[in-house]
């Protein structure tokens, strides 16, 4: 059965209310309980682990099993020093980017509730012309307008508290997604809309389906290292975001060419297995779902990783989004794009059979 729309207006609240809930790395589990109750109706069960990480499980008595995975968590800060003028400065969570951080507003998670603050930077006319020192982990700083470091504590802000940027999401020109956490809040949200598209087109899969929204992706693919032990899969398809390379300052010799709105990106590199990535391809050629390639050197830097060189290894591929502005407050995606990763994923799912056997020796 052909999809004819994809996202409705059920959709987008809750890809609104997913990105705009802070998820920072080791944090994950508020924006875990969003993404459970969307999902609920269109599985089974649920499993869980420890840290955080979700999966909802379609068919679970079957012995075979395929999962389509995205990462939930979002890069943050730690507090990492307090000065005697009360003055805060940070550490990274994940990948987060020192340059864009002055005078940006944040907030800081706290047993008392959340502290506002801002990330100061000295004012233009105080600096001299030529030698101005650039934002640097070593420069920035957060002020949350306390006296000095009792106040701060007093206010519940102590080291280890967590930071999280407050950007809210917005659509840009009708069809531009833009919030910060799209990556991977976004593969999230696709992997769930898959299952609802399955679940509503009454669809009967010949295997159990594990939709699988990691933690800990952003320092070191953590989550989706632990749940691939514990759900053992066959096959693994991941989406996660990669770089639209059409806007300046990047060089598209270096990072490839890519770009937003037009399709899904499909992964070629050493952990992908060729013949379920060569599966992909001939589906989106024959329903026509537009699609781009990317190579990557080594690794993709992706939970398509994590699942590929597990258990003695498991046929993977990854679907990835294009996004512009990757790991900034502004993130961008093209909504056509996402409805086509959706697409093209669920049509995937459709052809494959209990034991579908990727291996080169067959």
């Amino acid at each position: 059965m052909a999809i004819k729309k994809i996202l409705n207006q059920k959709s987008l609240k809750f890809l609104e209310e997913y990105l705009n809930n802070p998820s920072p790395t080791g944090y994950e589990w508020e924006g875990q309980k969003i993404w459970m109750n969307y999902l609920k109706p269109y599985v089974d069960e649920f499993i869980t682990d420890s840290y955080g990480t979700a999966v909802g499980v379609i068919n679970p008595e079957a012995k075979f099993k395929v999962v389509i995975e995205g990462h939930s968590d979002e890069i943050s800060w730690y507090v990492n020093y307090i000065t005697e003028n009360g003055l805060i400065y940070v550490i990274r969570n994940g990948g987060s980017d020192h340059q864009i951080a002055p005078s940006k507003w944040v907030d800081i998670h706290t047993k008392k509730g959340l502290v506002k603050g801002v990330f100061g930077w000295p004012a233009i006319h105080t600096r001299k012309p030529g030698k101005e020192e650039q934002p640097s982990m070593d420069t920035i700083f957060i002020d949350i307008g306390a006296k000095n470091k009792k106040e701060v504590e007093a206010m519940g802000v102590h080291v280890g508290c967590v930071i999280t940027y407050p950007d809210k999401f917005h659509v840009l020109n009708k069809d531009k997604f833009v919030c910060r956490a799209i990556d991977n809040r976004a593969g999230g949200f696709m992997i769930a809309e898959v299952a609802r598209l399955l679940s509503e087109n009454k669809n009967k899969l010949p295997f159990g389906l594990y939709v699988t929204n990691s933690v800990q992706e952003e320092i070191g693919l953590r989550g989706a290292e632990m749940i691939t032990q514990r759900i053992k899969p066959n096959i693994a398809i991941v989406t996660d975001v990669c770089h639209d390379t059409s806007t300046p300052m990047i060089n598209k010799k270096a990072q490839g060419d890519n770009t937003m709105g037009s399709g899904p990106v499909i992964s070629y590199a050493p952990a992908i297995q060729n013949k379920l990535r060569e599966r992909i391809i001939e589906i989106a050629v024959k329903k026509k779902i537009p699609f781009q390639r990317h190579a990557s050197s080594r690794s993709t830097g992706t939970d398509t990783d994590a699942f590929a060189y597990s258990n003695g290894g498991v046929p993977s591929a990854l679907i990835s989004l294009p996004l512009r502005y990757m790991h900034t407050t502004v993130e961008m995606v093209q909504k056509n794009d996402v409805e086509n990763v959706i697409k093209l994923i669920y049509e995937t799912l459709l052809t494959i059979k209990d034991g579908d056997d990727f291996s080169y020796f067959k």
